[in-house]
């Protein structure tokens, strides 16, 4: 996962002044010393690094810091700060303010151009309800035109194509006229790459920027690149009117080094990250998010979200229902294991929660996902009446369970271990909601001559 090396390197550097009384010029060049490998070792380009290096020394030294009562929590503040300046201080959005909007997609063979392009118009469609357009101007790779068409068909989005004889300009500029007449409201433009920059790309590219006026001319740089990527960014750069980047392979990208240096270096900002091969595998670039996950400070925002566009709101209004009732079941457990499991890998959950190790010690998302998969085949193996009751299940039934999946009592008696304690964390988080399993209301004889009496005081 993008970071994670980074991170941990980072994390142990400020460890040292968290939570220091005291903080002298030489613990402080100690751990900027350490802060400075750390992100030349993340391939973060150099002189990125030296300027970072020079605001952190500059304020961390400064004498407000130096007298305050808590200078290990200054500094670290400084840091955070220093990197949210760094990835770009605020989150860069799409210009969809004009009708049609035109997003060019531009970038180096193999970064991930089309694929992106799918991702972006479904977000799109989603998000901001528009009605994309995918354009195929890459006529060099026939591949490319069938799999934009693919992607088309996969997220119901048209795709514009006039094969590979057609000049990409030519196929750009008919398309707009197409999406005219069809009331597309966004067009995406999937062009040409090379494996490197070339004076050939450059002119096809300057080309059809100027018969189509794009209102977004977006880079498409592989994060796996390294520092090699501020190189691609600015040449791109010196010829396009780029408005804005997206980082792919992120979830590959242990180091993270390209997204550090390339807003700096080129003052584009990141307005994507591609985290997955999936469709739906690319978020908003929020900077401040990404440095809380950088330094360990988790991401719980990106995780709400993500919950709040995934998990029914129904299913998790029903088993907080039967939580209340005290009714909760077995299927009701499974359900919410589903739920949790549209999150993505738990791998990922997990660090988007403050606290937790980057490198999280002897968990595999593979080990989680066969656990699942034992869950479910037990619970499915139960009777309706077992589920949703499992207070009935005594030797005989689970011999029976056990031999149903394929598995040992043992493993039945985990399941319903897990089961108490999911019920017991739930009836917690009940309480700290305000809610619990209804009270029935208990019949008081003098209720009613009590209330008499006062009336008549």
């Amino acid at each position: 996962m993008a970071f994670e090396s980074l991170s941990e390197r980072l994390s142990q550097s400020l460890k040292k002044v968290r939570g220091q009384k005291t903080l002298t010029e030489a613990n402080m060049e100690e751990m900027l010393r350490e802060i400075r490998l750390a992100l030349l070792e993340a391939d973060v380009n150099f002189n990125v690094v030296r300027d970072f290096i020079a605001n952190i020394k500059e304020k961390a030294l400064g004498e407000n810091v130096l007298q305050s009562l808590t200078p290990g929590q200054m500094v670290v503040k400084i840091v955070h700060e220093e990197l949210v300046n760094l990835l770009g201080n605020t989150t860069a959005e799409l210009d969809l303010s004009k009708r049609p909007t035109i997003i060019m997609m531009v970038g180096l063979q193999g970064s991930g151009k089309t694929t992106t392009s799918g991702k972006i118009a479904k977000l799109v469609t989603k998000k901001y309800s528009k009605k994309p357009l995918l354009v195929a101007c890459d006529v060099y790779r026939p591949a490319a035109i069938e799999q934009l068409k693919t992607l088309g068909e996969t997220i119901d989005v048209p795709v514009f194509s006039k094969g590979t004889e057609a000049k990409p300009e030519d196929i750009a500029k008919e398309a707009l006229e197409y999406a005219k007449s069809n009331e597309n409201d966004l067009i995406i433009i999937d062009t040409a790459g090379r494996l490197h920059v070339d004076e050939a790309l450059m002119d096809e590219l300057c080309r059809i920027e100027t018969l189509v006026k794009p209102t977004e001319i977006l880079l498409v740089v592989d994060a796996l690149t390294g520092q090699d990527i501020v190189n691609v960014a600015e040449s791109f750069n010196e010829k396009l009117h780029l408005t804005g980047a997206v980082l792919t392979k992120m979830d590959g990208d242990s180091r993270g080094g390209g997204a550090l240096s390339i807003r700096h270096i080129t003052n584009v900002p990141i307005k994507f990250v591609a985290t997955g091969e999936k469709l739906d595998a690319i978020d908003l670039f929020y900077p401040d998010r990404m440095a809380d996950r950088i330094l360990g400070m988790g991401d719980v925002m990106s995780l709400i979200e993500k919950a709040q566009d995934v998990i029914d709101e129904k299913s998790a209004a029903r088993s907080m229902r039967r939580m209340q009732e005290g009714t909760f079941g077995l299927d009701d457990m499974l359900e919410s294991m589903r739920q949790v499991q549209k999150l993505g890998p738990l791998s990922g959950v997990l660090k988007m929660m403050p606290g937790m190790p980057s490198n999280l010690p002897n968990f595999k998302d593979e080990d989680a996902n066969d656990k699942m998969k034992k869950t479910e085949a037990i619970i499915l193996s139960m009777t309706p009446q077992e589920r949703r009751d499992p207070s009935i299940l005594k030797a005989s039934r689970k011999i029976r369970i056990a031999k149903g999946c394929g598995m040992e009592v043992a493993d039945v008696n985990r399941l319903l271990k897990q089961y108490e304690q999911s019920k017991m964390m739930m009836t917690k988080m009940g309480s700290m909601m305000g809610v619990g399993p209804k009270q029935k209301q208990v019949f008081n004889p003098t209720r009613k001559k009590e209330r008499h009496k006062k009336k008549k005081r």
